[in-house]
């Protein structure tokens, strides 16, 4: 699993981040599954990227809530 940068979630549309983030949140379920077993885990890197998608989700909606007022 690559690192997601801001930047490259910025070149994405709504649609492809949503897409991106239910398959980072079935990859956290994993990676705590599989940290249960072995003792090892990604899932704090996995929230970070899951939160970085909100982020600019929740950025965009406010933009174009001004935008239209």
């Amino acid at each position: 699993m690559a690192t997601l940068k801001f930047k490259d979630l910025e070149k994405m549309n709504m649609e492809e981040r949503n897409k991106k983030m239910h398959e980072m949140k079935f990859e956290l379920v994993k990676a705590r599954t599989s940290a249960a077993k072995s003792g090892t885990s990604k899932a704090k890197e996995i929230k970070k990227i899951i939160a970085r998608i909100l982020t600019l989700n929740t950025k965009e909606n406010k933009l174009a809530g001004e935008k239209n007022k």
